[in-house]
């Protein structure tokens, strides 16, 4: 009798941590039901979570990885390292800088936006309105001088950190590149089209108008990026050769979008989030169609 009662699950004490062994836990976690000691306890919604759990690795215990891991503001998937996408986009324009300087002048003329050059009567011409619609894309990821890049990797990456980690790649990708996009449409239809135009302006100025819905979002003090953002409109429309253009189409895209992915409800959220995206884009090739019809 004394035996059986020794052997029996009463008396045998506390479980351990399934990562830790020797450490006796009373605390499990809420989808795997495996027991997890305090130092792999990872707070959810609801309890705590294992480490597998929290991260999707989890196979054969409790919902599937995808619908329980853990999501971003925006509703997308945590990332490992949430600046990932950030640094290869500042990456990107580093290297497009570094080939402008390394080869021929030819490369930077053709990356650059120009509507169309040289003017009538000489021909041949080239630019967006002869069907070179890359360079609406390229001249976002295009420098040529040393303090423009700068500032503008400067400004990405404090205001592109923040952002990747509330939307998540996907969607951070999406405003990135449709607000540079939205920078380059506006410029080609308002200005001269034989003025060449680069620079990620009008992408970065995108990410301040998301910022802007975050901060809103999140129920934070918006002065200092109101006060920031009346900064950068101060440089933009009293310094010269600057592209007012470029950065007025980059903020409206950017604070349309990114107040759809922060406030988009969660039973249509993607439909939301990217049909925003799909209708700004939708606009920005209808301007271009009609820039093109004026210029040719």
């Amino acid at each position: 009798m004394d035996h059986a009662a020794a052997s029996s699950p009463d008396a045998q004490g506390l479980p351990g941590c399934y990562r830790h062994p020797d450490r006796e836990t009373g605390i499990r976690c809420t989808r795997c039901e495996r027991p997890i000691c305090p130092d792999c306890m990872v707070n959810a919604s609801v309890g705590f979570h294992c480490p597998d759990c929290a991260a999707g690795r989890t196979r054969g215990h409790g919902p599937a990885p995808a619908a329980a891991r853990p999501r971003t503001l925006a509703g997308g998937t945590i990332a490992a390292d949430p600046h990932l996408l950030t640094k290869i986009l500042i990456g990107i324009n580093a290297a497009v800088f570094l080939a402008v300087h390394a080869l021929s002048d030819s490369f930077l003329s053709d990356m650059v936006l120009i509507g169309r050059w040289p003017p009538a009567p000489f021909v041949p011409t080239e630019g967006v309105a002869e069907g070179e619609w890359y360079r609406l894309v390229t001249t976002a990821f295009t420098h040529e001088e040393i303090w423009h890049i700068g500032f503008n990797m400067l400004s990405l990456w404090f205001l592109g950190g923040p952002l990747e980690a509330a939307l998540g790649r996907a969607r951070y990708l999406a405003l990135y590149l449709v607000s540079g996009l939205a920078g380059s449409v506006l410029t080609y239809l308002l200005a001269s089209p034989s003025t060449a135009t680069l620079g990620a302006s009008g992408a970065v100025f995108g990410l301040f108008g998301a910022t802007a819905a975050l901060v809103r979002r999140l129920n934070a003090d918006m002065r200092p990026v109101v006060i920031l953002l009346a900064i950068n409109l101060v440089f933009t429309f009293t310094w010269a050769n600057i592209a007012w253009q470029a950065h007025i189409g980059g903020l409206v895209a950017g604070a349309v979008i990114g107040y759809a992915m922060l406030h988009a409800p969660r039973e249509r959220r993607a439909l939301v989030q990217y049909g925003s995206c799909a209708l700004v884009l939708v606009v920005l090739v209808g301007l271009t169609l009609l820039r093109t019809a004026q210029l040719t």
